[in-house]
């Protein structure tokens, strides 16, 4: 049954998703079902959607719900933590990592207020135990948008203005010197942008080569700009 299935014949707790996200959850998250996988979810509103996790990735998974409210707690069951405290609060972020690292799946659902969307970024992406080939979602970024939100169309500090020069930081190695690569350009195979929704891919990134292949079998064509922004020969 396909995940778009499954919460149409949900009839348990309240899940609130748009339904633009069912086929990137299915692109991305594929994968881990059925795996012993650590799946976090910042923002577990009514618990609906935790529901809808365990049956997607199956028995071995391991969910973990943060939420600011206390009352989430009762959604917590002999497969499902649940750990309240604040998206924002560092200390209370590197104790859910301690406690359950290394995560591979890590949902923000969360406030949608950009700071802390920024802030949560921030803390988790480059955590040691985020798996270095995990996946992190933000989800909901129509907010990034709406002032109330502290976004606003191109906006300092919006997360939507923040991935513009994350794919900036993806493509350092051809920049040919005019900017260095960082922690995110080293850590971050793929940005994936769809509508209110981005899914980040890490993985261990190597050095580059454009390459052609004819009758005449495999070569490199040209100078390789590496990660370092210097030039190496075929």
């Amino acid at each position: 049954m396909s995940l778009w299935s499954d919460f149409h014949q949900h009839r348990g707790r309240l899940i609130h998703k748009w339904d633009q996200y069912f086929p990137a959850y299915e692109r991305h998250f594929a994968r881990f079902r059925n795996q012993a996988v650590t799946v976090i979810e910042i923002g577990v509103g009514d618990g609906g959607s935790l529901q809808m996790w365990r049956r997607f990735f199956g028995p071995y998974a391991r969910l973990v719900g943060i939420d600011s409210n206390a009352k989430a707690k009762a959604y917590e069951d002999h497969l499902t933590a649940i750990r309240i405290g604040d998206q924002t609060d560092r200390t209370f972020l590197d104790s859910v990592l301690a406690e359950f690292g290394p995560a591979q799946i890590i949902i923000d659902d969360g406030s949608h207020i950009m700071p802390h969307v920024q802030q949560t970024f921030a803390q988790l992406y480059y955590h040691p135990s985020f798996d270095s080939t995990g996946v992190y979602v933000v989800e909901d970024l129509h907010t990034a948008y709406w002032p109330e939100f502290g976004g606003g169309y191109k906006r300092e500090g919006s997360f939507i203005e923040t991935a513009k020069a994350q794919i900036d930081e993806l493509h350092a190695q051809y920049s040919r010197g005019a900017f260095q690569p960082t922690a995110f350009t080293a850590a971050t195979l793929s940005m994936h942008i769809y509508d209110s929704l981005i899914v980040y891919e890490r993985g261990r990134r190597v050095p580059n080569q454009s390459m052609m292949a004819d009758s005449n079998g495999v070569r490199t064509v040209r100078l390789v700009f590496r990660q370092s922004g210097q030039a190496a020969s075929d």
